[in-house]
Order: structure tokens, then C-alpha cells, then sequence
């Protein structure tokens, strides 16, 4: 008896790798501009290694990734491994800053604070893309059946249109959504380890939210 494949479970030619790569780029130059006690030893020097990674990613798949190359997913993780260490080191001084109130400039404590919320939206949203069933070439490939996160367009095919498929962007509003009101709001974590990530990253948007503008306030007044 043949099983009836939902209607997203198709291949499809795979989603350009401009976006990804655009962000990417972004997070590099926020890590690279951070002030020095919020970074760890040589900080301006990995920015340097994760720019050089991202262009071994572009030279490998300069248009689209339409297909399953390990090589290239592992290239990706390290360059989104390399960008969560920097941030997640970066957090947890500014937390420390904050607990010990060693932060007297508002403006100082905001760019700060921003810069590393921004960032930790972009690095997450990133490992919900090369996570979720396999990664963009796998799910280009139809290679994973059952997926990590469900959107509203998998649950009912009335809601998406004929060739819909999620790209970057969708889960760049999970991140987003996740980070701001620490919960999901539109894809729903089916798999333990995409609640771990979304938990992870609640927890930690939460706190750096939390103590950046009770510190901004207490500045302030």
C-alpha cells in the first residue's frame, strides 16, 4: 500500500544563498565592532576566520543550494558554531557586567545590548535552517520525510500556494518571534532538539532583555 506524501513533501530547485550569506555578514560586523570586554581574546581576529569561512561558502554554492553536500553543511556549522561561541561568551559578560553594575553608559549598555540580541536572532535562525529536515539541500532533495518544525502552510494546504516550500526567511521569523516574546508563535517545535534550541534561545533573550533595560532604567534615573 502506498503512503499519500503530504503536499510539502516534494523536491524543489532549492533557495539562494544570498540571504543566508547576507546575514551572515551582518553578525561578523556587529561581533567585530562589540566593545573588547564583551568579547573573548582575539575577537577582531575571528571575525576574521568566520568572513573567510563565509566565502568558502559562497565560492562552493554561489547561487543556489539545491541538493545535499555534506562537505558544505559542515563548512556551515562551523562558521554558525564559531558565531554562537563569540555571541553566547559575549552574553554572558554583559549579563556579568550588568548583575555587577559595571556598565555606567546608557548608550553604551543599549548598542551593546542590541547588538548581541540581533546577533543571537540571526545564529539561531540559522541553526533552525540547517537543522530542520537535514538542511536546505536535503529538504530540496526530499530526502526527510518528517519535519522538525511545522508552519502553518504544512498544516493545511489551503494556506500555501502550489510550489511553497520554507526558505531562510521563515525560520528567520521564528528566530525572531521566539527571541521577542519567548515562545513560538508560528512554527511549532515537533523534535526535542529544536524545543532545546527555542528554549535555549528564549532563556537567553530573556535574560540579556531583562537586565539591559532594568540596568537602563536604573542608569536613567
Amino acid at each position: 500500500m502506498t503512503s499519500i506524501k503530504p503536499h510539502w513533501y516534494k523536491p524543489h530547485s532549492g533557495e539562494y544563498r544570498w540571504p543566508v550569506s547576507f546575514v551572515v555578514l551582518i553578525v561578523i560586523v556587529l561581533q567585530y565592532f562589540l566593545p573588547k570586554e564583551f568579547t573573548i581574546g582575539y575577537g577582531k581576529a575571528i571575525a576574521g576566520v568566520e568572513l573567510a569561512l563565509l566565502v568558502g561558502l559562497i565560492v562552493s554554492s554561489p547561487k543556489k543550494i539545491h541538493r545535499h553536500h555534506l562537505p558544505t553543511r559542515i563548512l556551515g556549522f562551523v562558521v554558525t558554531g564559531f558565531m554562537t561561541v563569540f555571541n553566547t561568551v559575549a552574553a554572558f559578560k554583559l549579563i556579568h557586567a550588568l548583575i555587577n553594575a559595571g556598565i555606567s553608559s546608557p548608550s553604551k549598555l543599549l548598542l551593546s545590548g542590541s547588538s548581541i540580541w540581533l546577533a543571537n536572532i540571526v545564529i539561531f535562525s540559522l541553526w533552525y535552517w540547517d537543522l530542520d529536515r537535514g538542511g536546505p539541500g536535503a529538504r530540496a532533495e526530499a530526502l526527510s520525510e518528517h519535519p522538525d518544525f511545522l508552519f502553518p502552510q504544512m498544516s493545511d494546504e489551503q494556506y500555501a500556494p502550489t510550489h511553497w516550500f520554507p526558505n531562510y526567511f521563515d525560520y528567520l521569523y521564528v528566530s525572531f518571534t521566539n527571541a521577542a516574546a519567548f515562545s513560538p508563535t508560528d512554527a511549532l517545535p515537533l523534535t526535542r532538539w529544536a524545543k532545546m534550541l527555542m528554549f535555549v534561545q528564549s532563556l537567553t533573550s530573556l535574560l540579556t532583555v531583562g537586565l539591559v533595560i532594568a540596568r537602563a532604567v536604573n542608569i536613567l534615573h
